[in-house]
């Protein structure tokens, strides 16, 4: 006697259905069901579909026997083990992989149950998985081939860890590379580090307040940095970078010279940037600085040199001296003119006696953000029987001129010296910018 129970849904006790037909369609479960065999129960019929249910609660360090249908993360970090493959039966499916990149180091050997083949090479042999990172699963087909590799990797690039960092006025990026710009004091907190050392130096570029213009032009502030090139390239076993450290670092910027006045210094870690010398009068240690400032002319015969630059002394040189004047003047008030130019990180400060007299040297070019600029200028002055006003040089220096109106400050964070003249203007205020891979 055959009994037929013919139904469309079954529900649970809520009245959701748990079994449903719908135009041959058979919905097994509701919303938020899980669907699980009984302990000892089995299922056929759905077939598999070419995955494994991977092992990664066990993962292996010693040889052991693999069973169809499962894959297994292989650890051989402490030494080299070997899998041994279940009895072939076709649509048997294995997977390895490299638990830590270590088969290279310490190899792998898969080998089949007594004298099944692995890739229809010879009875019984087995293979040595030995690159780095190496993933195989294998199928077995027939008595032919035996188990098959159907699919395989070699991917062993690890996960990368970048510096993570906070501070600074603004924070630009540049491809890869994060760029934190400091107008003003602060501090540059690192808060995680990269995991590969060498992405943990730190491009630079410190530069220090320019000196004040007087009589001759104010020197530029010390021009002191580390970049690598191309600025794509992180700054890879470079002594003269800075490795940085998950702490905080505090950043000065240094501040320009008043009239007459030195610039401030501007630091970032172990690198002090020195600020710019102030025009020259009779003594001329008192222009000595970064770069140095210019040297007055006089009516006395003892007109000044320009200041020495590079001062304290650094290497690579952070700047240069400033250019001298020369004395007696030949007409004007005593003191502004025939006065020297300061000088720049690029270049000396023009003497009176040299062409273009009484010029700023020029600055020294960075690309750190990504795009050129010019820093470090020397300011410029006017002298006696040359045009007025005279530009300062390259890099932010200031405009010297005999007219008050025409002379002008060394340029905001460009560290450049102040024009001098008549109407001496100070220098201008530094910077501080540090760039480093963050992807």
């Amino acid at each position: 006697m055959t009994s037929t129970i013919k139904v469309n849904n079954v529900q649970n006790q809520c009245g959701q259905n748990i079994i449903n037909e719908n135009s041959n369609t058979i919905t097994i479960g509701a919303s938020g069901d899980t669907i699980a065999l009984a302990s000892g129960a089995s299922q056929s019929g759905f077939g598999r579909t070419g995955t494994v249910d991977w092992q990664t609660g066990s993962i292996k360090t010693a040889t052991f026997t693999a069973a169809n249908g499962e894959g297994y993360f292989c650890n051989t970090t402490s030494g080299s083990f070997e899998v041994d493959l279940p009895a072939g039966s076709a649509g048997a499916i294995v997977s390895i992989q490299d638990y830590n990149n270590t088969f290279d180091n310490n190899n792998l050997t898969v080998d089949p149950n007594g004298s099944e083949k692995i890739n229809g090479g010879a009875a019984g042999a087995a293979v040595t998985l030995s690159t780095e990172g190496l993933g195989v699963t294998f199928v077995y087909i027939d008595a032919t081939v035996g188990w098959r590799s159907i699919h395989s990797n070699e991917y062993a690039t690890a996960g990368e860890g970048f510096v993570v960092a906070t501070g600074g006025n603004t924070i630009t990026e540049d491809g890869d590379f994060k760029v934190h710009t400091f107008t003003g004091p602060g501090t540059f907190t690192v808060c995680s580090l990269a995991s590969t050392p060498a992405n943990n130096v730190v491009q630079y570029l410190v530069v220090a307040g320019g000196g004040g213009g007087g009589c001759a032009g104010g020197g530029a502030g010390g021009f002191r940095t580390f970049t690598a090139s191309p600025l794509s390239t992180p700054p890879l076993n470079a002594p003269a970078g800075i490795t940085v450290t998950a702490t905080g670092f505090p950043i000065a910027v240094g501040g320009g010279g008043a009239a007459t006045g030195t610039g401030s210094v501007s630091t970032f870690s172990t690198i002090t940037s020195a600020g710019g010398g102030r025009s020259v009068g009779n003594t001329p240690p008192e222009g000595n600085g970064g770069s140095g400032g210019g040297g007055r002319g006089s009516y006395n015969p003892n007109s000044a040199a320009g200041g020495a630059g590079n001062q304290p002394p650094v290497s690579p040189s952070q700047g240069n001296p400033g250019g001298a004047g020369s004395g007696p003047a030949t007409g004007g008030g005593p003191g502004c003119y025939q006065a020297g130019g300061g000088g720049g990180a690029n270049s000396d400060g023009r003497d009176f006696n040299q062409p273009s007299p009484g010029n700023g040297g020029d600055g020294e070019p960075s690309n750190i953000t990504g795009s050129p600029v010019v820093y470090a200028g020397g300011g410029s002055t006017s002298t006696g029987g040359q045009p007025s006003p005279r530009p300062g040089g390259a890099g932010g220096g200031g405009t010297g001129s005999q007219s008050g109106p025409a002379t002008t400050a060394g340029t905001v964070n460009t560290g450049g010296g102040g024009g001098g003249g008549t109407s001496a203007k100070g220098g201008g205020s530094g910077v501080v910018i540090i760039r480093y891979k963050y992807k």
